[in-house]
């Protein structure tokens, strides 16, 4: 395959957000050996897959192809698998629809995807501000915690090389696809480029809560399926002297985070899809 990169972009009634996503990626600096963008509007029923086609002129002008695939069936990885059948490129980016790519940052992956070695690689994610108050709290304690202290912790944005996408065949029917890609790679085969995106948090207690019990679902399930790949997540241990530290650094952002939690604990997930920010 030529190493064109190839960007999977999964969409289920994104209308609102997937004008703003494109034009951001399509304002990329020039990606060297070319680059696409295959939007996969999976179970929409709203104008998704419309608002997308209507950035074909504007890829065209800048260098890109752009595929809209319109699935009757939702679901996010069946939507990774028709996006990744259809991709031209050696090189993969799997993009969230509400990500706000800054322009050097395509660039700048395809640059760290370099050599033919397995390779992880991501940008630098920014969480724009919260209109909430409670979510400002959350975020700002939660962007301190290890995991996000880490290189390329890939929520919202992850891509690799050839070789990486080799790691794993199709995307399986779990809830993270994000942790389980990352996972497939050591902490020494990931790599954070300097570039950023923004990457939005949803507003309020109730939506962190739901956020959060998909997330947390979705790390057991691995572990579950695959017990061997949490050992690979290499995070800093969040001892309780470091903890009291960082309460005692932010006590709002403490409480709200450690009321999420509780609330988290409390109910288990239930059925359902929920929006993964």
């Amino acid at each position: 395959m030529r190493r064109v990169l190839s960007v999977i972009l999964p969409a289920s009634n994104e209308e609102a957000y997937i004008g703003a996503c494109l034009d951001a990626l399509l304002a990329s600096d020039p990606v060297p050996g070319g680059a696409e963008v295959i939007v996969v509007s999976n179970g929409s029923r709203d104008a998704t897959a419309a608002v997308a086609r209507q950035r074909q002129a504007a890829a065209a002008a800048a260098g890109w192809r752009l595929e809209v695939l319109d699935l009757a069936e939702g679901g996010k990885p069946g939507a990774l698998n028709a996006g990744d059948a259809a991709a031209r490129g050696a090189l993969r980016a799997y993009l969230d629809a509400d990500v706000i790519v800054s322009p050097p940052l395509m660039k700048a992956l395809v640059a760290a995807l370099g050599g033919d070695q397995p390779l992880y690689a991501g940008g630098t994610p920014v969480i724009p501000k919260p209109r909430s108050e409670v979510t400002r709290a959350y975020a700002r304690f939660w962007q301190r915690l290890p995991f996000n202290r880490s290189a390329a912790p890939g929520y919202g944005l992850f891509a690799v090389n050839g070789a990486g996408r080799a790691r794993w065949a199709e995307f399986p029917a779990i809830i993270s696809d994000d942790t389980f890609v990352r996972l497939q790679f050591a902490p020494g085969e990931r790599v954070q480029v300097a570039p950023t995106y923004l990457w939005p948090m949803v507003e309020g207690f109730a939506a962190l809560t739901r956020v959060r019990r998909r997330q947390d679902a979705g790390v057991r399930e691995i572990a579950t399926l695959w017990p061997d790949l949490p050992a690979r997540e290499g995070k800093a241990r969040l001892g309780k002297a470091a903890l009291a530290r960082l309460a005692l650094a932010d006590p709002v952002g403490f409480a709200v985070y450690a009321a999420v939690t509780l609330a988290v604990r409390l109910r288990r997930q239930s059925g359902g899809w929920t929006r993964g920010r």
